[in-house]
């Protein structure tokens, strides 16, 4: 399971973007070929038994075959990619579950608490069958805010095209300056809030299953009716 430090700051709500640590992982061994032969692994990922693995180290045998050796490797980034999922799928069930506790779980943990934030936007907003192994979670991210539809879409074409996760951002922002004017959503919101308030915040958003900055917009877009409407009645 990736280690992340704790890293914590307030202000920009946006939806979710980075590094998988499949990106790191892919580097051990040709990166093509590790994601052409994703989709011919088991599907429950393993490490070959002549390797030893433990929390803080890999242990190989003096002697062992390039192939083996390669084999381990993508072995290795296959989980790494793999693990981003379990994490995400993981705390959306701790979030349906357990919600009452569940943000005090988040803390507690290790893991940098808006990584993990991310990974379950992510595995909410995209399911389980719309999900593609040969493509990176990053390139999912990208499409995660649209609908199922469009999702499925999009990493369809990503992965016939071998699109790069910035190939398929570049795609999709593209597709969407191509709306009519009513349609498009435009802007990026920037917000400066104390910790308490982005913590009070998370939790409501947490509590109802959405990422901070889908609550924010509902919450306005709630507020702003509501005020319409008792302008509307004077």
């Amino acid at each position: 399971m990736p280690q992340h430090r704790r890293e914590e700051s307030a202000g920009e709500m946006t939806p979710p973007t980075g590094q998988s640590p499949s990106t790191r992982a892919d580097a051990l061994v040709n990166g093509s070929r590790t994601r052409d032969r994703r989709a011919s692994f088991p599907q429950r990922p393993g490490v070959d038994r002549v390797a030893e693995t433990r929390r803080t180290s890999l242990h190989l045998p003096e002697r062992i075959s390039l192939e083996g050796w390669q084999r381990i490797g993508e072995q290795i980034s296959l989980i790494s990619d793999a693990s981003t999922w379990w994490l995400g799928d993981w705390l959306v069930y701790g979030q349906n579950s357990f919600p009452e506790r569940y943000r005090q779980a988040m803390e507690r943990s290790s893991l940098d608490y808006q990584t993990l934030r991310n990974y379950a936007w992510i595995a909410r907003k995209v399911e389980p069958s719309r999900r593609h192994g040969r493509l990176s979670i990053q390139h999912h991210a990208e499409v995660a805010a649209l609908p199922a539809d469009e999702q499925t879409g999009w990493l369809d074409q990503a992965e016939r095209g071998g699109w790069s996760r910035n190939e398929l951002r570049r795609r999709v922002r593209a597709s969407r300056r191509d709306l009519p004017a009513d349609t498009e959503a435009t802007g990026l919101f920037h917000l400066k809030v104390s910790q308490a308030q982005r913590r009070l915040w998370e939790a409501a958003a947490d509590q109802a299953a959405q990422s901070l900055a889908d609550w924010v917009t509902s919450v306005l877009d709630e507020a702003a009716q509501q005020q319409k409407g008792s302008a509307g009645s004077r």
